[in-house]
C-alpha cells in the first residue's frame, strides 16, 4: 500500500480556501487536549483553513496549541454556520475528539449530521450519539444524498455500535462491513490492523505499531483523514490513506523515541517527515 502526497499537493495559485477548510468541533472541559491534537493533525496534514469549535473550558488550551487555530466556544456557534462543499472550496466536518457521553454532546452530532452540506467524520465520544434510532436516519439521508459519512472507532466502541444488529464482533472484517451497511458510513476500524470498509469494499492497513498505543493517537488519526477529505480527497480513499499516513508517522516517531516513548503529540510531528 503506497500513498504518495503528490494526491494533494496544493496547486501554485492555491488559497487557504482552495486548500479546504476544515471544522472540528470536538474537546470538553475534562479532554480538552483531544480538540488541540485533532486540529494541530489536521494542519500538519495539509488543511488550509481548521477552525474548532470547543467547550468554553477548553478554548484556550486549544488556542495556545497553535496561534493559527481559529478557535470558538460551543455557545458562540451555530451548525447553520456550516460551509457547504462546493467547486474550488472544498470542507469537511470532524466531530466528537474528546466528547463526554452526554445530552449536549448527542445534539451536537445530531445537528451536524442533519445540517452538514460535506463529509463528516465522527469520532471518539461523539460515536455514542449514533446509537439512536433517529442518527440512523439522519445517517440515511446523509447517504441518500451522497454525503459521505465516516466514522472511526476502536473494538469497544466498534461492539457497542454493533450490537443491536448481531454483527460479529470477533471477526473485525465483516464487523467493519456489517457496521458500514447498518449506518451508511465508511467506518474505519482501528486496532493492530485496522479495517476500512464502505460495505461494498473492505481493506485492511497492517502497518500499525505498538507506538500508537497511547492516549491521543486516535485524535491524532481523526484530524488526519478529515484534513483528506476537507481537501476534497475521496473518502474512502482518505479513511485509508489517513490511517496509513497515520502508522507511517507513528513508526517514523518510534525511530527517533523508541516505541515507549511516542506520545499523540510526537505523530503530529512526524507528519513532514512521512510526507517528505
Amino acid at each position: 500500500m503506497n500513498f504518495s502526497p503528490e494526491a494533494f499537493r496544493p496547486a501554485p495559485d492555491a488559497n487557504k480556501y482552495t486548500r479546504g477548510k476544515l471544522t472540528v468541533i470536538a474537546g470538553s472541559a475534562r479532554y480538552p487536549g483531544a480538540a488541540a491534537l485533532a486540529a494541530r493533525a489536521s494542519q500538519r496534514m495539509g488543511a488550509g483553513y481548521t477552525e474548532v469549535i470547543t467547550a468554553r473550558g477548553a478554548v484556550n488550551v486549544v488556542r495556545m496549541a497553535s496561534p493559527s487555530l481559529v478557535v470558538r466556544a460551543f455557545d458562540d456557534w451555530s451548525a447553520k454556520e456550516l460551509p457547504e462543499n462546493k467547486e474550488g472550496k472544498p470542507c469537511a466536518v470532524c466531530i466528537g475528539p474528546g466528547f463526554v457521553n452526554d445530552a449536549e454532546s448527542t445534539t451536537l452530532v445530531l445537528r451536524v449530521l442533519k445540517r452538514a452540506k460535506c463529509p463528516v467524520l465522527v469520532d471518539g465520544g461523539g460515536l455514542a450519539a449514533l446509537g439512536s434510532a433517529k442518527a440512523v436516519e439522519l445517517l440515511a439521508k446523509r447517504a441518500e444524498r451522497n454525503l459521505a459519512t465516516v466514522i472511526t472507532p476502536h473494538g469497544g466502541e466498534a461492539a457497542r455500535l454493533s450490537a443491536p444488529y448481531g454483527l460479529p464482533a470477533s471477526d473485525p472484517e465483516k464487523l467493519a462491513a456489517g457496521l458500514s451497511l447498518a449506518l451508511h458510513a465508511i467506518v474505519v476500524l482501528k486496532g493492530p490492523d485496522t479495517y476500512v470498509s464502505d460495505s461494498r469494499r473492505t481493506e485492511a492497513m497492517c502497518e500499525g505499531t505498538a507506538a500508537l498505543a497511547k492516549a491521543g493517537t486516535g485524535d491524532v488519526l481523526a484530524g488526519m483523514i478529515s484534513a483528506l477529505l476537507a481537501q476534497g480527497m475521496q473518502p474512502f480513499d482518505a479513511a485509508l490513506a489517513g490511517a496509513w499516513f497515520h502508522a507511517k508517522a507513528g513508526k517514523a516517531a518510534a525511530e527517533r523515541l523508541t516505541d515507549i516513548a511516542v506520545c499523540a503529540e510526537d505523530v503530529i510531528e512526524a507528519i513532514p517527515d512521512v510526507l517528505k
